[in-house]
């Protein structure tokens, strides 16, 4: 057979007829003979000092089988944050770079921070899939812009878009375990059973990861592949079934404090770090556990159980990802890597909570609200989020945690496995590197060079380099001598072991109060002359790893050359203006592929729109309009839902009724339903919320107002609201007709609760247009219940 290059002439014979002619084919694209397999897997919020194979006390026999059979890289670095270390991580450029200064959802209109990866910044997977290889994703994306989440498309920077051929999982930043948000290739899904049914995510993207292999490997044996998988371990929520909960019971009962002398000698001992280091001082965020009283260590102890539990279960099924590859003859040749995106999370605030919403609200986690769910914790009926406390003990050795750049937040656990491909076996590696760097080392491991153009896009620069020189040499001098970051307005940088900090708002939470600087503050001209003045530091980690010893008024010529060194790179990577988290962020005017409007037409049984693309009706009037037909047996079921359990809405009929709940994050339920049965044939139902107060964020309320139901025009109930969800229900989007993957309402319906009648429409208004008459009015005083 002839096969030629496509494009080039064809090199066969073609003549009068077939007699005349020979044939000749365009090459199929294939890998080299005997390519390795690769695999990305990418945990999430989990410290340095959690796993057992970096000498934590959450149990990880599959990790610590990579880890015997390959290397544990002990200086590696990442963002401090989550979408920033995964574009990294899948395209070998810094995150400022491809505009990922934070997460996709705090987008602003300046190329560090608008979310939009150029295709000038190819990704791993575009690479392979031009090379022959089969590309597969399974689990948390997290990098498309969230105006681009919706079925409308467009799809290009979806997974499908970026170079992988299949995809399962989750596009946002974090989903319910047992009941998620799932996107499989291009279109939402729903999810194939229920929690009672032994559904939980972690078994779901298992099964998906090894179905996909398998389908390839029928096919094509001799074919490599490239896997993405990325779970939502150990982000909140921890959800996971009780059988691994109960096995940690107990455990952690002798509490953060001992925690962390007891990893770090377990560090010490697997050579994680050097015998003479000093474990970092006690955070002053963080209470003494001895202080605490029994209730707390109670509370605490069983948030630290859980959190353990779900990172053993997902170990145990990317294990049996291992073991399928073991099954097929194909795991000595599959070089795996596996990198945790940023620190551990303190997004639970002190308390721990039973429903993270409620941080991302602003409302105040409280010991008895998760005293009250302690022993659902885990379960479908939190959102759950450990103390913070556990998030320092966590990043054992480090000081503080994810969103800042202390080694708390930026150095992660880091494992390379390849039998074929590198000798070595259970040994440390301490050359410095960064998510950035992965990209070219699996090139270089691979024999490829970065190609200088994708579908016809120049590339622009890789921006990491290869540590593919350390695989069999411990003692191969690292390639990476300099490395900048920053992560809403904390800023540091490395240069030839030495780091300069710049904390903001401070080395703390607590510390910054004194001179009213808070976290999520703007970020001023005069603040940031007032940082780059004093507020800087300096460590020299061959001697101080934990960053103890700030050496900033000691070596001052140092410490500007630091600081210069950073503006430096600020301005070779784009990394300015610099952003704080500020809430606001969040709700930043962004262009949308449909053009601006204010009323939203919804038909029944389309697929859920994604919880970042509904319209937002927080602190504003706003009404849903319903235009159906009641059959004369009734009908029952949901008109519209935004959320779930944890936070949201939804207008629905149950015996004969019509109701509106508004679930305040979790906490409260304030439901509103009509007297009197809903007429059969066609009806018109309207939902009203009238906004009587102002928000008030600091204490996590938002507006005031008033619930209005009205039938046929004609008004029918009526109850005040004290307070709403101030910013975000949930990350489960809004459904017409049913009520998508969980229950707004739990204790009323069972979700879906398809309605039973006919929708022929169903609009949102948010324009702020209300039914206004006197007669109303007179009536809503009859009304109020």
């Amino acid at each position: 057979m002839i096969e030629y290059e496509p494009g080039k002439p064809f090199p066969g014979v073609i003549g009068r007829t077939l007699d005349e002619s020979s044939p000749a084919w365009p090459r199929p694209t294939r890998a080299g003979e005997s390519a390795a397999n690769v695999i990305f897997f990418i945990l999430d919020d989990v410290g340095y000092g959690q796993m057992s194979v970096f000498g934590g006390l959450c149990e990880t026999p599959n990790l610590e089988r990579l880890a015997n059979r390959g290397l544990r890289y002990t200086n590696m670095q990442t963002t401090a944050l989550c979408s920033p270390t995964r574009g990294c991580a899948l395209t070998g450029r810094n995150h400022h770079t491809l505009g990922l200064s934070a997460i996709t959802e705090l987008s602003m209109g300046y190329p560090a921070h608008n979310g939009y990866m150029g295709f000038e910044h190819g990704f791993l997977s575009e690479i392979l899939l031009e090379q022959g290889y089969n590309t597969f994703a399974v689990g948390k994306w997290h990098l498309t812009p969230p105006e681009e989440t919706t079925t409308a498309g467009p799809f290009h920077r979806w997974p499908l878009g970026r170079g992988f051929e299949r995809y399962y999982g989750f596009l946002g930043g974090n989903t319910d375990q047992w009941h998620p948000d799932l996107t499989y290739d291009n279109h939402p899904v729903p999810v194939p059973a229920t929690p009672e049914e032994g559904y939980h995510l972690n078994i779901d993207l298992a099964d998906k990861a090894i179905e996909f292999i398998k389908d390839a490997h029928h096919n094509a044996p001799d074919k490599p592949f490239f896997l993405y998988y990325a779970t939502g371990a150990g982000h909140a929520p921890r959800h996971v079934e009780k059988k691994w909960i109960e096995k940690y019971k107990g455990r952690f009962d002798m509490g953060w404090d001992k925690y962390r002398k007891t990893v770090f000698k377990h560090q010490k001992g697997l050579g994680i770090v050097p015998p003479d280091a000093l474990l970092s001082e006690r955070d002053p965020d963080v209470p003494a556990w001895d202080s605490l009283t029994d209730t707390e260590k109670k509370v605490y102890a069983r948030q630290m159980e859980v959190f353990a539990a779900f990172i053993e279960q997902t170990d145990y099924h990317f294990g049996r990802i291992l073991d399928f590859l073991e099954e097929i003859g194909e795991l000595d040749n599959t070089l795996v890597i596996v990198l945790s995106d940023n620190g551990a999370s303190a997004e639970g605030g002190i308390h721990g909570t039973f429903n993270e919403m409620l941080f991302f609200n602003n409302v105040e986690e409280t010991l008895e609200d998760n005293l009250e769910r302690i022993e659902k914790w885990g379960n479908p009926e939190t959102f759950n989020h450990y103390s913070w406390g556990w998030t320092w003990a966590g990043d054992t050795p480090f000081r503080r945690w994810k969103r800042e750049t202390y080694r708390g937040g930026i150095s992660d656990a880091c494992i390379v496995s390849w039998p074929e491909g590198v000798k070595a076996r259970g040994e440390n590696r301490s050359q410095y590197a960064h998510a950035i760097d992965l990209v070219p080392t699996v090139l270089e491991a691979l024999g490829m060079e970065a190609p200088k153009n994708i579908r016809g896009v120049s590339q622009s620069p890789i921006q990491g380099v290869s540590f593919a020189h350390t695989f069999d040499d411990p003692g191969a001098p690292t390639k990476h001598i300099t490395q900048y970051f920053e992560m809403f307005g904390h800023r540091s940088i490395y240069n030839d072991g030495w780091r300069a900090v710049c904390p903001f708002p401070g080395s703390s939470f607590a510390e910054p109060l004194r001179e009213g600087w808070f976290f999520g503050m703007p970020l001023s001209s005069r603040v940031l002359k007032v940082l780059d003045s004093k507020g800087w530091e300096l460590y020299e980690l061959a001697e101080d790893p934990a960053e103890i010893r700030n050496l900033a008024k000691e070596k001052p010529e140092k410490l500007q050359e630091m600081i210069q060194r950073w503006y430096t790179e600020a301005g070779k990577y784009g990394v300015l203006p610099l952003a704080t988290a500020a809430l606001e962020r969040m709700n930043v005017q962004r262009p949308t592929i449909a053009r601006p409007r204010t009323k939203y037409i919804y038909y029944a049984g389309g697929t859920p729109v994604q919880f970042s693309a509904a319209p937002r009706v927080y602190n504003r009037p706003w009404s849903i309009t319903a235009r159906v037909v009641i059959p004369e047996e009734g009908a029952e079921g949901v008109l519209l839902a935004h959320g779930n359990r944890h936070g949201g809405y939804s207008f629905y009929v149950k015996d004969g009724h019509l109701h509106h709940v508004h679930n305040y994050s979790g906490l409260e339920k304030f439901r509103i339903s009509s007297p009197d049965p809903i007429p059969k044939g066609e009806v018109t139902l309207r939902y009203e919320f009238e906004k009587t107060d102002e928000p008030d964020f600091s204490k996590g309320k938002g507006s005031a107002g008033r619930s209005q139901l009205y039938i046929n025009g004609e008004l029918v109930a009526s109850r005040n609201l004290p307070y709403t969800v101030p910013n975000l229900f949930g990350i489960i989007g809004l459904s017409c007709g049913y009520d998508a993957a969980d229950s707004v309402h739990p204790e009323e319906y069972r979700a879906p609760f398809t309605f039973t009648g006919r929708i022929r429409q169903v609009e949102l208004d948010v324009s702020g247009e209300l039914i206004k008459d006197e007669e109303a009015d007179l009536k809503r005083m009859m009304t109020e219940q």
